[in-house]
């Protein structure tokens, strides 16, 4: 997310600096809807674990297709709280990708684990069965898949493995609300499913939120104990936890916008549509959509051998794009001393240096993506 997300203004004779993500116009496309959810909390008078949480998890659970939905404050809170409630301990191996958002290694380190990196697939960015098992260790406990840019990872290779080994597959879901695996909603396929609302998510807030699903009862009611300090009535506390709540406000909000993500999941797949349609430059290569996946575009990821001249080009037409990520996890200052890598990840770290994102959202112009095809086809690398 960048600091602005609106148009910057610009030098007399430059082009108008295009903004990679527009959140307001997320806001002022259910202006009416979300003001009414957010006055009908402030009336009601309860700020935190209420009905709305209670509401939003309910009607969560049912469009992820899980048995079991818990609002949470951030992402990364949800990694925890299912990482303790499935006994990580300081000692244990967690396996992440080497190239996903720092959070997912940083949740690992948070519970006393060490986060071990496998390998990413060079077409799709996320772990396969074969890289997980190069990066098992003796000592790992749990494997986090990454469902990375709005597509699962292939799971049931992945689900094999993990049984094989007598381990609980973890999913990371922080950027794939709606996303499927062979028809199977992402969040219901390992032991449970962590979520965030982060603003710029498909399903986004408008601040820090997050969820957990999960298809057990007994995990769930820990990992419900878990997010509120390990209580389980009133003040009655059975094991040490978090204060790891979503509040009223944000599921109010999040239920309005719930209520359209299937459509705009829909508007990200016709705009990836006519990017991997009409650009056409050899310079660069466009990301796939696995068979039997169901690919929400989150992100649309690029690779260049010249990604710094490619972004440079566009920002000289405006056009504003990030990375995601420009470093793999096992390069980061903070996983030095703290991770583990058995096998060095050459494809994530390859990945890092050449990806480029380019603007994708459900209000995003059709101007602009009309002038982001024009100027990709136009890279003379």
């Amino acid at each position: 997310m960048t600091p602005d997300h609106g148009p910057a203004k610009t030098a007399p004779g430059a082009p108008a600096k295009l903004p990679f993500h527009d959140l307001r116009a997320s806001f002022l496309a259910q202006r009416d809807a979300i003001r009414g959810a957010v006055e009908r909390v402030l009336d009601g008078g309860w700020y935190i674990l209420g009905r709305e949480v209670a509401a939003f998890e309910e009607e969560f659970a049912r469009f992820c297709g899980a048995k079991h939905a818990l609002g949470i404050g951030n992402a990364t809170e949800a990694l925890q709280v299912a990482l303790l409630a499935l006994d990580v301990k300081p000692g244990d191996d967690v396996v992440v990708p080497a190239l996903t958002a720092a959070p997912t290694g940083m949740a690992v380190c948070a519970v006393g684990a060490r986060p071990v990196f496998a390998d990413i697939d060079p077409a799709t960015f996320t772990v396969t069965a074969a890289t997980v098992e190069r990066a098992l260790t003796p000592r790992t406990k749990v494997v986090i898949p990454v469902h990375l840019y709005g597509q699962c990872a292939e799971m049931e290779p992945l689900l094999a493995l993990a049984r094989s080994r007598g381990l609980p597959l973890l999913e990371d879901c922080a950027q794939c609300q709606g996303a499927k695996d062979e028809g199977r909603p992402a969040g219901t396929m390992g032991v449970a499913g962590a979520w965030s609302f982060y603003p710029t998510k498909n399903l986004g807030a408008f601040g820090d939120g997050g969820a957990l699903t999960c298809q057990d009862d007994a995990l769930a009611a820990r990992m419900k104990r878990l997010r509120n300090y390990g209580a389980i009535e009133g003040y009655d506390f059975v094991e040490p936890g978090l204060n790891a709540r979503l509040d009223e406000l944000h599921a109010a909000i999040l239920r309005v916008k719930l209520a359209t993500l299937a459509a705009n999941n829909d508007q990200r797949r016709a705009t990836a549509a006519r990017y991997r349609a009409e650009i056409r430059n050899p310079a660069v290569t466009l990301p796939i959509e696995r068979p039997g996946a169901f690919h929400v575009w989150h992100q649309f990821v690029v690779r260049c051998a010249a990604r710094d001249r490619l972004r440079a080009h566009l920002a000289e037409r405006g056009l504003e794009t990030l990375i995601h990520y420009p470093r793999a996890m096992h390069q980061m200052q903070a996983f030095v001393r703290h991770g583990h890598a058995p096998v060095e990840p050459r494809e994530a770290a390859r990945a890092a240096a050449e990806i480029l994102s380019l603007p994708i959202y459900p209000e995003l112009p059709t101007a602009q993506v009309d002038a982001v095809i024009a100027a990709v086809n136009a890279f003379r690398g």
